[in-house]
């Protein structure tokens, strides 16, 4: 039987990698749209290995993203992210992926929807229509091509690539987010203490910047944050606290009506981080990390998981509440800190900026900032069953 193709490429980009459409290649009705992405990608699958599709059975790789022109006159595309659960038929389209983000720009030049100069830098206004947000990529040009190749390193990631900067304006939300509009601080608090059924009452940062987040004192969950995934991911009674903290958290962030409604239809946001002073540890690629190399140690949940890395907008958070006292994260700091935030992970060390200040006696962060890479892995179609796909109106 013949199969529909629909144009795509597949792209990493910093530690994640998805498969990428324009906007005007996929249905506009959102659940047929949905049906469509969750077949490309393999998922639902029992086995949670997404043979029969592109995704690579595991939160970093499991992507998908949607780009076309922006309605914006500030913006040049609309960047739409969704994070397909695995083994469930559902895809998240709460939240960003920062570590895409990066991804987006390149995207977007080489298929003709931004204006780009022969040589130099790019710059690509983006839209994040999942939460309402204004990010800009600086990408380097040349002989007319977006530039992938480079020195710059990544951890976590293998081979050096052209580096990308990313620009996330006024993380902490505007009045134009939906789920951000209500501030950097949905409580109203830095700290609230959440009171966990069966486990107890925790003190947490609930935060909105970049992507709803949670942090957490790693000592609170009797763990040391220099963990590695398979020190937690083989730990079925700390995933199952971890989720319960995150779910309820969730709703005191006013992100859904119960705990229940979390699990079930928000896997992706808000991520729970948890957070200590250095600790020496082995990374995944057999690097020796310091306590001297680090500000503090970090680690995230991600889809029910730790995270092999760091997700982007996780270190978008971790600058933003490192940069604001009082938080979970900022009395962790060190008394001489700078603007950067260099922290631990499990692939190595990462280090992002926030430029905060006080207006009017509250915290504001205009802007977070770090450096990715991206390239193109696969450029062509995807191939969907054509009764899945038959009356697509594209």
């Amino acid at each position: 039987m013949a199969q529909t193709r629909i144009p795509s490429v597949y792209m990493r980009g910093g530690t994640s990698k998805g498969v990428f459409f324009r906007a005007d290649s996929l249905p506009s009705d959102p659940a047929e749209r949905d049906r469509i992405l969750l077949r490309v990608t393999g998922s639902p699958d029992p086995y949670e290995k997404q043979t029969d599709g592109m995704g690579g059975a595991t939160s970093s790789t499991s992507k998908v993203v949607v780009v076309g022109p922006s309605s914006r006159p500030d913006c040049d595309v609309d960047y739409l992210f969704g994070a397909v659960s695995i083994d469930k038929p559902v895809i998240d389209w709460s939240g960003n992926c920062g570590n895409l983000t990066s991804a987006v720009g390149p995207f977007a030049i080489a298929q003709g929807l931004v204006n780009a100069p022969t040589d130099g830098t790019a710059t690509v206004r983006i839209w994040q229509a999942n939460i309402n947000a204004r990010i800009i990529a600086h990408v380097p040009m040349k002989d007319g091509q977006v530039e992938e190749e480079g020195d710059f390193e990544l951890d976590g990631v293998t081979f050096p690539a052209a580096e990308i900067r990313i620009e996330f304006l006024d993380p902490g939300g505007s009045d134009e987010g939906d789920e951000l509009s209500g501030g950097m601080f949905p409580t109203g608090n830095v700290v609230d203490a959440i009171d966990v059924p069966d486990y107890g009452t925790y003190r947490l940062t609930l935060i909105n910047a970049g992507n709803p987040a949670i942090f957490i004192n790693a000592e609170d969950l009797g763990l040391k944050a220099n963990e590695m995934q398979r020190d937690i991911n083989d730990d079925a009674a700390l995933l199952a606290k971890c989720e319960a903290i995150r779910a309820h958290a969730a709703v005191k962030m006013g992100l859904a009506a119960t705990p229940q409604e979390v699990t079930e239809l928000r896997p992706h946001t808000p991520k729970l981080a948890f957070v200590a002073l250095p600790r020496a540890y082995t990374a995944s690629s057999g690097k020796r990390i310091e306590p001297a190399m680090v500000d503090i140690n970090a680690r995230i949940l991600s889809m029910g998981k730790l995270h092999h890395a760091m997700t982007g907008t996780g270190a978008v958070a971790i600058a933003v509440a490192a940069a604001i006292p009082g938080t979970v994260v900022n009395v962790l700091m060190p008394a001489t800190r700078t603007e950067q935030v260099r922290f631990g992970h499990p692939s190595g060390v990462m280090a992002v900026g926030a430029e905060a200040e006080q207006r009017n006696g509250t915290w504001v962060v205009s802007k977070a900032i770090m450096s990715r890479s991206a390239r193109r892995l696969m450029e062509g179609h995807v191939l969907v069953p054509t009764p899945l796909a038959q009356n697509s109106s594209r």
